[in-house]
């Protein structure tokens, strides 16, 4: 549950002066930019994933987890840390998201939801599969606390990649999916990121003018 304490309000100033391409980005970028997958008119599974970045031993960095390799779906994918609003979180047009990518969070890593400002989210996206309506949140790591995986059941490591890892050509590429899907993908930190969560790291990258020309011709296999 949420606790009182948790600030679910978007604050954009304050920030470092290399987030503000990135909140630039965030406050600008139209949902057709981000993914063909779009929100349908109705329905769908409301749901929340935190993008949070901090400033760590290796610079500017971005908080990811692996999902545990005991699930049944989507066992040992990276991902943000994030999932389904519940009622507690609140309107889903509102500061539900905010409060759902928090508490999820520090559920999933423990990171202590005062610490984080939020300065941005981005259009909902879906993801047809799962029926998910997913809204990314923003968040500067103000004042870092410990993480690492709360419930190894549902999160089997918690890890901070730097931003320059995820800029560098050498580390990017593209998969492809057994059912023909292709997409992003991210060489990093002994992890290969795909999917949804590379490509939101793709397009915020991209759309930031952070990105560094890369070879998209080059596959990266999937674990």
């Amino acid at each position: 549950m949420t606790s009182s304490s948790t600030p679910t309000a978007i604050v954009r100033d304050g920030l470092p002066d290399w987030l503000l391409p990135v909140r630039a980005a965030a406050e600008t970028v139209r949902p057709e930019q981000l993914s063909r997958f779009l929100p349908p008119a109705e329905g769908g599974r409301h749901s929340a994933v935190l993008l949070l970045f901090g400033e760590g031993p290796g610079g500017p960095d971005l908080l990811l987890t692996e999902r545990s390799k005991a699930l049944r779906s989507h066992a040992g994918q990276i991902s943000f840390p994030g999932g389904s609003l519940d009622e507690v979180d609140g309107d889903p047009q509102g500061s539900g998201p905010v409060a759902a990518a928090l508490r999820e969070a520090a559920e999933e890593t423990g990171v202590d939801p005062g610490g984080v400002q939020v300065f941005a989210t981005l259009p909902a996206l879906y993801i047809p599969v799962s029926d998910f309506v997913v809204t990314p949140v923003l968040g500067w790591w103000r004042e870092e606390s410990p993480v690492a995986p709360v419930d190894l059941g549902e999160t089997g490591a918690v890890f901070r990649v730097p931003l320059a890892e995820l800029v560098d050509p050498a580390n990017r590429g593209r998969y492809r999916h057994p059912s023909g899907f292709t997409g992003p993908a991210f060489a990093v930190a002994g992890h290969v990121v795909w999917g949804f969560t590379a490509g939101v790291i793709d397009r915020v990258l991209h759309h930031s003018g952070l990105e560094l020309p890369w070879d998209s011709s080059r596959l990266i296999t999937l674990p």
